[in-house]
């Protein structure tokens, strides 16, 4: 096995990748891609786990209960609306099923576009998600990616 670093382009930065830089490598013999996925994300975005108030058991903003399917972000709406704004993907290139549970009552969900816009009624995948309880049943195709627009409830 060797590394290398490959270089940038000269334009229009010429020194864009100057100065000092650190590197980390896993090596993972026999691991699946779900088990890399999962250290990479481990390595490069550490779960910050805030153990909720009185307990000592970490809590989850929202869980996911298939490997495959990737919570990359977790935020306020920028409308300022309260509404939570959720983005997951499918990781692995397959199908999959997964049941999102946020850690907080939900009213509604709703599949939005990147700028967390309704995608408009005559669009084909736009979807009100269905939701039973705080769990919302979602299907992925293989490497898609899904934002979502959780009202609390």
């Amino acid at each position: 096995m060797r590394l290398s670093l490959v270089r940038a382009a000269n334009s229009p930065d010429p020194i864009q990748d100057a100065g000092h830089h650190v590197f980390r490598y896993a090596v993972h013999p026999g691991a699946d891609i779900a088990a890399v996925v999962a250290s990479g994300y481990e390595q490069n975005l550490a779960l910050r786990r805030p153990a909720a108030e009185g307990t000592v058991e970490p809590w989850s903003v929202v869980r996911s209960d298939n490997e495959g399917v990737r919570i990359e972000a977790v935020k306020l709406a920028d409308d300022r609306s309260g509404d939570v704004i959720v983005r997951v993907y499918e990781a692995l290139g397959r199908r999959a099923a997964t049941t999102l549970v946020p850690g907080f009552a939900v009213a509604s969900v709703e599949e939005v576009d990147l700028l967390e816009r309704p995608l408009g009624d005559d669009m084909a995948r736009s979807r009100r998600l269905a939701h039973e309880g705080d769990a919302i049943a979602l299907e992925l195709r293989p490497f898609q990616v899904v934002t979502l627009r959780l009202t609390r409830g």
